[in-house]
């Protein structure tokens, strides 16, 4: 099995910086494409980055030039450094993983942007 932990979240002020991670252990063989995914209540789960496994990235439109997702290998972790962080950032935040054509979900980690 495959089990994922997600650490970072917290309450920040408009305008102040949070960095989540998820650390993925148990059966991985090759991790290839990581990613952030958010839920706000009321609303559907959206992805919010991507990184392949060549450090190809994607971004949500919403969060370009303000969070910044990075992968260290060595570690099976993905990062997501979010700056500049606005109150409609305010979601639980999800990290997934693709092993062999299989995805795996952290348990969630709450981002609460409020003064």
């Amino acid at each position: 099995q495959v089990q994922l932990v997600e650490s970072g979240g917290g309450l920040v002020q408009p305008g102040g910086s949070l960095r989540l991670s998820c650390a993925a252990s148990g059966n991985i063989f090759s991790i290839s494409t990581m990613g952030w995914y958010r839920q706000a209540p009321g609303k559907l789960r959206e992805l919010v980055a991507a990184i392949t496994n060549g450090d190809k990235t994607n971004y949500a439109d919403s969060v370009k030039g303000r969070f910044t997702i990075s992968r260290d290998n060595a570690k099976n972790t993905v990062y997501l450094q979010m700056n500049s962080l606005k109150p409609e950032d305010t979601a639980v935040y999800y990290c997934k993983i693709v092993v062999r054509a299989t995805y795996y979900w952290g348990q969630g980690t709450q981002v609460t942007v409020s003064s």
